[in-house]
């Protein structure tokens, strides 16, 4: 009751009420309609900060029998999982370990035949370069019920958390995001490089630090000028987030003199000299 104080018996309400539909603490009615047993959820973990996942996200988290986790999905949120939880390492790792998209597939499908409820945790948002609708075509092909709970992407966030945003009023009116797992010149690449160094906006590269001179150099040669700045963001919204500041044409050379790795996010444009 508060002791009588009236407008701190509602605060103190408010706040279980608030915990109770984010997860912080557990009951049976938590549980809403989208937790179902014999079910997956494919849920965006965020950026990497743990306090980035939607509130939704969490209480999906909150409910698993088992969670399908990948590498860049915040290890955070999986320490704070009851130890009943079933908790499987689905990481693929750049040039390393990897668990082939048909064995995770799989798993999820078999657990959840099992009557568990399954959450597919993905780091950013899982329909942006992270195969996720795959898994749930795979789902859905099997007879498997599934939940996507979108998450806030990487591309947007990462350069938000850094000082820049990816589009600001008068500097730009787009900006693309752009996977760089193949390089410009490889037979199954499907990006328009030559389109992209013609625009004025924003460039957003995923996965791009491994072949950043052909990107540099496909750029330039398109069009796009040398000084054009650049901001590259390791471990991005983390404690560990390092950030690097160049143009278009000494990005590379400064990205290996600072032994920069994935995860990182290359952002190219006007914005990325912002906060300088």
């Amino acid at each position: 009751l508060a002791g009588g104080e009236h407008n701190r018996s509602a605060a103190i309400r408010s706040a279980i009420r608030e915990a109770l539909q984010s997860g912080v603490i557990a009951s049976d009615i938590a549980v809403t309609p989208d937790v179902v047993r014999g079910g997956v959820a494919l849920v965006g973990g965020g950026p990497g900060d743990p306090e980035l996942i939607t509130v939704r996200g969490r209480r999906m988290l909150l409910h698993a029998d088992v969670v399908v986790a990948d590498r860049l999905a915040p290890p955070e949120l999986l320490a704070e999982l009851s130890p009943n939880v079933e908790v499987i390492d689905a990481a693929k790792i750049p040039y390393g370990r990897a668990m082939a998209q048909d064995a995770i597939n799989a798993l999820m499908i078999d657990r959840a035949k099992a009557g568990k409820f399954v959450v597919r945790l993905k780091g950013g948002d899982p329909f942006v370069f992270a195969r996720g609708y795959e898994e749930v075509q795979a789902c859905a092909e099997a007879g498997i019920p599934v939940t996507v709970v979108p998450g806030v992407t990487s591309a947007i966030a990462v350069p938000a958390l850094a000082g820049v945003p990816v589009t600001h009023r008068a500097v730009n009116h787009e900006f693309v995001v752009v996977s760089g797992h193949l390089a410009p010149n490889d037979p199954e690449s499907l990006v328009n490089w030559d389109a992209l160094a013609a625009m004025g906006g924003t460039i957003v590269l995923l996965m791009a630090v491994e072949r950043i001179e052909q990107f540099s150099a496909v750029l330039q040669k398109g069009g796009r000028p040398a000084d054009t700045p650049v901001l590259v963001v390791q471990h991005g919204t983390t404690p560990a987030q390092h950030t690097l500041r160049a143009t278009l044409a000494d990005a590379p050379e400064k990205i290996r003199a600072e032994g920069i790795r994935p995860p990182a996010i290359v952002i190219i444009g006007a914005v990325a000299g912002f906060g300088v």
